[in-house]
Parts: C-alpha cells; structure tokens; sequence
C-alpha cells in the first residue's frame, strides 16, 4: 500500500466532525430527555423513600429487568438510528449511564443525598430514579429530535413490537404512580363492583384513545381485521400487559406485600387505570 492509499485508509476510520456532533447531540437530548422524565419522580418524597426500603434483591432485578427493555427501545425508538444488536445494546447502556448520572446530579443538587447520605441508600434512590430517567433519555429522539428526526427509518411495526411499546408506555406511569400511599387507599375503598366497571372504562378508554379519538398518529385498522378483532388482539391483550406491568411494579416496591390474591389483582386494576392509558398514548407518541 502506498503512502496516499495509507493516508486515505486512515481518513476512512476516523470519526468525522459530523458524527462527533451527532453523538454530542444525542448524548445532549438523552440528558435532556431524561431529566423531564425523571424530574416529577426525583422530587416526590415517596421516591426518596424508597432508596431506603426497597428490597435489594427486587432492586436488582429491576435493573435486569430494565436493560432487555432499554435494548428493544432501542431497536424501535432510540437516540440515535442503529443498524445491528450491538449497536442498540451499546445504546442501551449509554442510556442508562445517563439516566444513572443526570439521577445523581439533580438528587445532590436538591439536597436529597448528601456527604451524610449512606453509600447504599444513596444508590438506591439513584437505581430507583434511574428507571424512568433511562427511559427518557432512550425516547429523547422521538420527543426532542428536532425536524430531522422522523428521516431515520425504524423497523417496520409488528404485533410483537406493538405489545412492547405498550408495555413501556404502561411501565412508565405505572412507575409513576406506585409509590404513592393513593394507589392503596383507593384499592381498599373500592367495592368488586367498582373495580370491575374501573376495568370496563380502562379498556373502553384504551381503545377510544387509539381509534376512535383522532389523535397526531393515531393507529389505521389493518387491511382485513375487523374492529373486534383488532379490539381482542391489541386492546384487550394490551389492557392484560397493563395489568401485568402493573402487578410487577407493585410487587417490586412492596406495595401487595401481605395482601391477599383478590386484594392484588384489584391494586393491580387500580394501578392498571393509568398504565392502561400509558400504554395506549405510547403507540400514539412512538
């Protein structure tokens, strides 16, 4: 090889000034992103809390259970376009990474942990924030993209990939919401009546939201699938990984422990109430 062919091949593997800035900017809407995610989380007391109780082993598995799902957001709505596996799970990692720093920085700048904040508590409250604050770093593309953002070809949409989208979009308020004291008191307030018209109007609102209400990017019924049919392969199916989603989170923040089954599945409708429109507005958004 000659000395210009050299010089040329060295060109070629070098990051041009345009792929820095695009990282730059990704990074830069990811931090974005994850801090108004995150923000009503990190300054709600229930949150901070729970970096002190929450079980460690539970805790742990949250962040296992987190990373496949940041890899598949990814692959359908990440920061920047991937064209293989291993850029979406390098991807998912940058998104944690970022979730975990912009967690930490806005708990020391409000004072939440400090020089007297225990090494372990203080992770835990970072780990717990980190969730929702990942997740919004991973959609900052779709949401804070700019013009250019829908140029960039995604994977075609499939009933799989659908069903995972909802499923985020349920984990999202879901997280929200159950920490709070309201998501029990409501639960045992409710009579079996009441909990079963809240079902009927979750599922009715879930299906209004992406159909029948003409929503930016609202849903088109596939080539020959009737309405009902769409309504049991996507509303119902979607409403039960709301109420999935929602028993998990409940169960990982100790909020069903030493409830009976019936007791459960009645905070999981409760909670399923808001995951239900989490996940229908999530295929709108995404």
């Amino acid at each position: 090889m000659n000395h210009e062919s050299r010089i040329v091949s060295v060109r070629h593997n070098v990051p041009s000034m345009n792929d820095n800035r695009r990282v730059a900017l990704g990074i830069v809407r990811g931090a974005g992103g994850a801090i108004i995610f995150a923000l009503p989380l990190l300054m709600t007391m229930e949150m901070w809390q729970l970096g002190f109780t929450i079980d460690r082993g539970r805790l742990g598995l949250l962040v296992l259970v987190l990373l496949p799902v940041l890899i598949l957001l990814s692959y359908h709505a990440g920061f920047e376009k991937t064209a293989s596996l291993r850029d979406d799970v390098f991807d998912a990692f940058v998104a944690y990474g970022i979730g975990f720093s912009a967690s930490a920085l806005v708990l020391w700048l409000l004072g939440i942990i400090t020089t007297q904040t225990s090494f372990s508590s203080a992770l835990g409250q970072i780990i717990v924030q980190t969730v929702p604050a990942s997740i919004g770093a991973m959609l900052a593309r779709s949401l804070l993209g700019g013009e250019h953002a829908d140029e960039d070809e995604r994977p075609g949409s499939s009933y799989g990939g659908e069903l995972f989208i909802m499923a985020v979009g349920a984990l999202f308020l879901a997280f929200s919401i159950a920490p709070t004291e309201e998501v029990l008191i409501i639960t045992f307030r409710l009579s079996a009546v009441s909990t079963i018209v809240l079902a009927l109007v979750s599922v009715a609102l879930m299906h209004a939201f992406v159909y029948a209400v003409e929503f930016r990017g609202q849903i088109q019924r596939a080539e020959h699938t009737t309405a009902a049919g769409e309504f049991l392969r996507l509303t119902i199916v979607g409403y039960a990984v709301s109420l999935l989603v929602s028993a998990y989170v409940l169960w990982t923040f100790g909020r069903v422990d030493g409830l009976h089954l019936a007791e459960v599945a009645r905070a999981s409708v409760v909670l399923g109430f808001p995951a239900a429109i989490g996940a229908a507005a999530a295929r709108l958004i995404l």
